[in-house]
């Protein structure tokens, strides 16, 4: 019997960076996700399939069963991307799938195979969640928690696994413990005038958050307060002047705490509206404001994925 798994994407809204040390963030789960298709067969063997949203396959691989063997020798082997990142996602994937293991010592214990086909709904460079949607799927097919798999395997805030595991906005607090997550009413009367617009290329998560923890934070303690009044503040605005002037802020603050220019001031400082980073600064998505008319502003400059907010948000 084919089992399925599924998680939503994710978007930061606020406390991008600043989450990691519990600053509480509104985060957004998005339409469109990641699906897991898990059938058992004989074969002792994982053949492993990921498709994109086209539905071609991107990535595949076989790993020998049992998992713990395959850890000590080389019983991976990788086609459609038999490059460097071939072999890289094979090594992440392994990882994962033998933390899994540790947490649940009955995951893949038995003398099974498993046909495995993962289908990303959104464009695999789009910085929607590809790793975090998988490792809440995986969770889900290994009964563990997922929060754990993420700390354990790939790390970061784990503000991605919770919106995975949700369909509204969300308020979200690291602890070390247990992360506190709250659902939020978040659903601007504005946002017919409000989008997202894409980089045009990825942002590293890894690298975005070592760059980060690296830094002196100077008045993190003055910046994390301004941050979390700033969030309650955009829950309860009304009307989109207000809501400019509260991102508008709270990109200043970010740009002062990992000092880096805001993406308006250096992409596209003639913009007549606002512009907020979403996530790790340098790529992905932003959000920009104004009208259906103002986009062409972005298309002019080359930037062609533009989507309303309505059709990116759940």
């Amino acid at each position: 019997m084919k089992k399925s798994f599924y998680s939503h994407g994710k978007l930061l809204l606020t406390s991008e960076y600043l989450v990691l040390d519990g600053i509480k963030a509104l985060a957004l789960p998005t339409k469109k996700g990641q699906w897991l298709f898990v059938e058992e067969n004989d074969s002792n063997t994982i053949n492993w399939k990921s498709l994109d949203k086209e539905g071609n396959c991107w990535f595949e691989t076989k790993i020998k069963l049992p998992l713990a063997a395959s850890a000590s020798n080389d019983t991976a082997e990788t086609s459609i991307l038999t490059d460097e990142e071939g072999l890289g996602i094979t090594e992440t994937l392994l990882e994962i799938l033998q933390v899994a293991q540790e947490l649940n010592h009955e995951f893949l214990s038995t003398e099974k195979g498993y046909a495995i086909e993962t289908r990303l709904e959104f464009d695999r460079t789009w910085g929607l969640g590809s790793s975090s949607t998988l490792i809440n799927n995986i969770a889900q097919w290994a009964e563990v928690d997922a929060f754990v798999l993420l700390k354990k395997s790939f790390g970061g805030s784990g503000y991605d696994i919770a919106s995975a595991q949700h369909k509204t906005p969300i308020l979200y607090t690291r602890k070390e413990e247990k992360p506190i997550i709250k659902e939020a009413h978040f659903n601007p009367v504005f946002k017919d005038q409000l989008f997202f617009v894409y980089l045009n290329q990825k942002q590293d998560s890894k690298q975005s958050i070592k760059h980060y923890q690296s830094l002196p934070l100077k008045d993190f303690d003055k910046a994390s307060e301004t941050i979390g009044k700033i969030t309650d503040a955009v829950l309860n605005c009304s009307s989109l002047a207000e809501f400019c002037e509260l991102i508008d802020q709270h990109e200043e603050v970010i740009s002062k705490i990992i000092k880096t220019p805001t993406v308006k001031s250096r992409l596209f400082p003639d913009y007549s509206g606002s512009i907020k980073s979403l996530g790790g600064w340098g790529g992905d998505f932003v959000l920009a404001t104004g009208s259906i008319s103002d986009m062409k502003y972005f298309e002019n400059k080359g930037y062609h994925t533009i989507i309303p907010y309505a059709e990116m948000v759940l």
